[in-house]
Formats: C-alpha cells, structure tokens, sequence
C-alpha cells in the first residue's frame, strides 16, 4: 500500500510542477547538452519545458544517487519520459490518460511510452547502455541496481 501513496504523491507533485511552462535554465539545458549525443539531444529539445524540467530534476536525483554513474545511465535518467512526446498530450489530458487508461489513439500512445521512447532514442543513436536501462520491461531489468536507482530517483 506505501508504493500506491508514493506513487500518488509522486503524481500529485508531478501534475502541479507541469501547470508552468517555464523553460529550464541556460545552465541546466547546457548540463544536458553535455550528458546526451547530439541526436539525444534533439529528441530531447521536442519535449515540453514541464517535461524538459522534470528529466532534469530526475536525472540530478540519479547522479545524487550514484555518484559514479555514466554519461550514458545519465542520459537514460534524462530521456526516461521521451516517449510521451509522441502522445502530445497536455497536462489535463495526461491526468485523465493515468485515470483512464490506454482508450484511444492518443492515450494509449501515452500509456505505452516507454515503448516508444526505446524506439525514439535507439533512431537517435542512443548507446546500447542508455537502450537497455530505458527498456523496463524484463524482470532482469528491474533487478538492475542502476535501474532501480533510475526508478528511485523518478519517484521522489
């Protein structure tokens, strides 16, 4: 029951922190620039600034959390959301996705994200590290400490 309250509070933070639409900061866009290939990076500029934000603030997390970590297990923290950009969906919009579920064309873009955003980075060129740590799907993946640590620092 504390995983379905976390990620409640982690929803509610995330809904509120998404009603602005200031960019980030100069100097936030240059630490991604310099932790994601340039082909990365492009597919990272086409996200909303709320979602811009968000990788940003996930990805500082994930650093905090592994000191040690890789450009590549970076961008991996950086671009974990990249897929919802082929959804196109506003911030009310995604609310009533979460609630609802994969019903239509839009949503269930939105809901099979993950998916999608493998698919975007491998075509960005991302590292085949960066591409295993983004595809959450196998169980192996979930027992990955990096990837653990990838979730930990989304959930906050």
């Amino acid at each position: 029951m504390t995983g379905v309250f976390e990620n409640l509070r982690h929803l509610v933070r995330r809904f509120f922190t998404s009603l602005s639409k200031r960019p980030p900061s100069e100097s936030d866009i240059a630490w991604v620039n310099v932790n994601l290939l340039a082909g990365e990076f492009t597919l990272w500029s086409r996200m909303k600034s709320y979602d811009q934000r968000h990788s940003i603030e996930v990805a500082q997390r994930f650093a905090d959390l592994c000191p040690a970590c890789t450009r590549e297990q970076v961008a991996a923290a950086l671009l974990h959301d990249i897929g919802k950009i082929d959804a196109d969906l506003g911030v009310f919009a995604r609310v009533l996705a979460t609630v609802v579920g994969p019903y239509g064309k839009k949503f269930r873009l939105y809901d099979e994200h993950e998916v999608i955003g493998s698919r975007l980075c491998h075509d960005a060129g991302s590292s085949d590290e960066t591409l295993r740590l983004l595809d959450c799907s196998s169980t192996e993946s979930r027992n990955d400490p990096i990837v653990k640590l990838l979730l930990q620092a989304d959930q906050i």
